[in-house]
């Protein structure tokens, strides 16, 4: 068969394919590709879409300082599902109802560092596209402002060959909510993932307690209300942040570089980045020297070479400035230069100008930079040793390198084949084509590996990767920043390896962290609260982590559990995912919090882990929330966390801080149970004791409750009445201390109550008192009441298994 080629000939092919391309929507190609964003089956189709919904409804309610009120139906009609989403939010004006529903990739938090459930532009657009591709009906959005009279009302599907809204209806009409936002969507779809809806909406409550959500669906006899929960508040609002040195990459540098207005790199990186100020940038910017100009490397003094003579050398090499002045500043170019422990070849520079200012000064003669240059090179010279040779040169660098050599190399290694490692070395200095011997780490790297490579060849030594990386850090440690002016910014801009040294440069500086006023997590209490609100259970518990950073981005950990009451028990616990208070449903085996979770082991925690690891067993809830300005998911259908490791250090220590807490629950209530079957043991034999005990000695019967409470270190709570008064003796038999809420109802009048809050109600007082009463000690209540009169007393403060009440 005839190849394309061969039939339209060589010199056609390549316009046949030239007119073969065309640009591609990004509307028309989400058309072809809509399960990367969720749309993938009828099932998650109608699940993704009402998420969507929801999501934008609660940013846009939170931004406009709204507490949110949700309303979302889901209807049959016919061959298609009908989903509905209301809510009491600022609503939209009438310009952009089109764009946000009609455009894929319209936003106003894209470009935001800041903590949003959405950021892209996609999904509530991405819903009304698979809703038109599915039922072929527009979306019918209605939307009202507050203050309006009147609400705008749009019938309008995407154009996908241009991703741009086409409207079919606009008009204006009446609504009863003084403002929001309701769409409405009709979609092929099915009711499959009907538990995966429930759950979605269950948990989007959970997670944010301060919304209230009503949910219809077919199957439902009535809708689903979950209210908000009580004083709940808005979540703090958050600020948007500059971007993290540790957070960009080349290409958004390259943007940032030729976008800034900033004429120097100090002024750029303190406009353009957060946490950077005058300190951090000159970190920052050193470090950019060592990678574009290179580390100067410094010699030690001249006197370690006995010949060397500094000050003879800057006298020779200045003429025609007197002999005092020139004798003067001589001596005093060499007495700084072996005033120090090494030297390199700018900082010669910078001692030869500052005595050179100040021999000007005394003399009132001129040092020219001529002058100033001839000296510098004079003075450098002798530092390299004052023969005349290159071997002479050698020599002298070699018994400077020698000792950092040997101190980098294993005690292992032989004398000569470290005098020969060394003696190589200088000569890549001496024949270096940059005789200030300026050097980056990776030609100074360049240098070890060919010495190294040489001594192996001819002194039958071996030099590994880290003796050789200890040798390059040896050296690199004596070798001193040069102060040379950096590029400006616009020159950076323009030479891609400049800005890659920048980039370099800022990643290797110890920068703090980014400010969290960007990030709002739902905090201990909050968490505690939708839970309770959601789960009738025993325990609860909650921790919310400091904040950490990834790639620039900060982001907070929080955790939560319940445990027992109603929970289901028998099976594994429920693992309930959150981003940016943002339930996720799908993907639940390929989320870092998953396997975060079946990583720990639970047996620790007083939970059951067939195998030791997996997910536990038992009647329990684990929630977590990664609060971030870009959570890393896993594709664009935002389903799944992925495997960082920073954000799944922190997701365990927050899952380990509030399982401890569960752990010292079921401790103590396993201990309680143990507790309680010694009691009920107790509460069996001792009548018969007693019985006995008082046959054998025709004593009368002791009291069991005081034996009870002796035998087990209980707290006793004993009322005894005397005429007209009452006595309460509480009475700490065990070994610490109790701080009580004891509280008595009386159907009479109390007197004389001393110590006590007195209450009453519906003609019936209620005393308080709030004793506490040590290890061992007794303590008593006095009051004066009418004899008949009804007593009831409740203790709060203390176990039930550790208190015995007696009236």
């Amino acid at each position: 068969m005839p190849s394309m080629q061969s039939t339209l000939g060589e010199s056609g092919i390549a316009e046949e394919l030239a007119e073969s391309q065309r640009q591609i929507s990004i509307a028309e190609f989400f058309e072809k590709n809509k399960h990367m964003l969720g749309f993938d089956s009828g099932a998650r189709a109608l699940v993704t879409a009402v998420k969507e919904g929801v999501d934008n409804s609660l940013d846009a309610c939170e931004e406009a300082d709204i507490l949110p009120d949700i309303y979302v139906e889901i209807s049959e009609n016919r061959d298609y599902y009908t989903l509905v989403i209301e809510d009491n939010g600022p609503g939209i004006t009438k310009e952009q109802i089109p764009k946000v529903f009609g455009k894929l990739l319209y936003g106003s938090r894209f470009h935001k560092r800041e903590q949003n459930r959405g950021q892209q532009g996609i999904g509530i657009s991405a819903a009304v596209l698979y809703s038109q591709l599915t039922s072929g009906k527009p979306a019918k959005i209605t939307s009202r402002t507050k203050g309006s009279s009147e609400a705008q009302y749009f019938e309008l599907i995407i154009d996908t060959d241009t991703n741009e809204p086409e409207i079919d209806v606009e008009e204006t009409t009446t609504w009863e909510r003084p403002h929001g936002t309701r769409i409405e969507l009709e979609m092929e779809a099915n009711m499959r993932a009907r538990q995966s809806l429930h759950e979605y909406i269950a948990e989007t409550a959970v997670v944010n307690p301060h919304a209230r959500i009503e949910f219809a669906e077919p199957n439902l006899d009535s809708p689903l209300k979950f209210e908000r929960a009580e004083n709940a508040e808005l979540p703090a609002e958050t600020e948007e942040i500059r971007p993290h040195p540790h957070g960009v990459e080349l290409g958004t540098l390259l943007k940032m570089l030729e976008a800034t207005d900033s004429y120097s790199i100090s002024g750029f990186l303190q406009e353009e980045f957060t946490r950077v100020g005058q300190k951090t940038a000159d970190s920052v910017i050193d470090r950019f020297r060592d990678r574009h100009f290179g580390r100067g490397m410094a010699w030690r003094p001249p006197q370690v070479h006995e010949e060397a003579d500094v000050a003879a050398a800057v006298r020779a090499a200045v003429s025609n400035k007197g002999k005092e002045a020139t004798k003067t500043f001589a001596g005093a170019v060499s007495d700084s230069i072996d005033d120090c422990d090494r030297v390199a070849h700018h900082e010669v520079r910078e001692i030869v100008d500052s005595e050179a200012d100040a021999v000007e000064d005394e003399f009132g003669t001129t040092f020219g930079s001529t002058v100033r240059e001839k000296a510098t090179e004079a003075a450098w010279v002798q530092l390299l040793g004052d023969g005349e040779t290159d071997a002479d040169r050698k020599e002298a660098l070699t018994s400077d390198l020698y000792p950092l050599v040997d101190e980098a190399t294993s005690t292992r290694k032989d004398d000569a084949v470290l005098q020969g490692l060394s003696e190589r070395l200088a000569a890549k200095f001496v024949n270096s084509d940059d005789q200030r011997h300026r050097l980056t780490r990776e030609d100074l790297g360049d240098y070890v590996a060919r010495a190294a490579d040489a001594t192996e060849e001819y002194d039958d030594a071996t030099f590994g990767d880290t003796a050789r990386e200890n040798v390059v850090e040896a050296i690199w440690g004596v070798m001193a920043t040069v102060p040379d002016d950096p590029p400006t910014v616009s020159s950076i801009a323009d030479d891609r390896d400049a800005a890659s040294e920048l980039l370099e440069a800022m990643r290797a500086t110890d920068i703090m962290s980014p400010p969290t006023g960007c990030l709002a997590p739902i905090t201990d209490e909050l968490v505690l609260s939708g839970l309770k609100k959601e789960f009738d259970a025993d325990f609860y518990a909650a921790a919310t982590r400091d904040a950490s950073v990834h790639g620039g981005d900060p982001f907070i950990v929080e955790a939560g559990i319940a445990y027992g009451g109603d929970l289901e028990d028998g099976g594994t616990v429920d693992v309930m995912r959150f981003a940016n208070r943002v339930p996720l449903v799908y993907q639940r085996g390929a989320c870092a919090t998953t396997d975060v979770v079946k990583s720990i082991n639970w047996r620790n925690y007083g939970l059951d882990q067939p195998g030791g690891s997996g997910i536990p067993n038992g009647p329990a809830v684990v929630m977590v929330h990664v609060a971030s300005t870009n959570v890393p998911f896993t594709s664009e259908s935002k389903d799944a966390v992925a495997n960082v490791p920073e954000i799944e250090s922190e997701i365990e220590l927050a899952i380990r801080e509030a399982a401890r807490d569960l752990k010292s629950y079921l401790n103590k209530r396993r201990s309680m149970q143990q507790r309680r079957k010694k009691q009920n043991k107790l509460a069996t034999i001792l009548p018969e004791m007693a019985e006995k005990l008082a046959s054998v000695t025709g004593n009368e019967k002791p009291n069991i409750d005081e034996a009870m409470a002796r035998i087990m270190n209980n707290v006793l709570v004993d009322r005894e009445v005397d005429g007209d008064t009452a006595t309460i003796t509480v009475e700490n038999n065990s070994d610490r201390s109790a701080d009580l809420e004891l509280t008595e109802i009386v159907g009479a009048e109390p007197q004389d109550v001393n110590g006590a809050n007195v209450v009453e109600m519906d003609g019936e007082w209620f005393i308080k008192w709030s004793p506490s009463v040590s290890s061992g000690e007794t303590a008593e209540l006095e009051y004066r009441v009418d004899t008949t009169a009804p007593s009831e007393i409740s203790v709060d403060g203390i176990e039930d298994e550790k208190l015995t009440v007696q009236t």
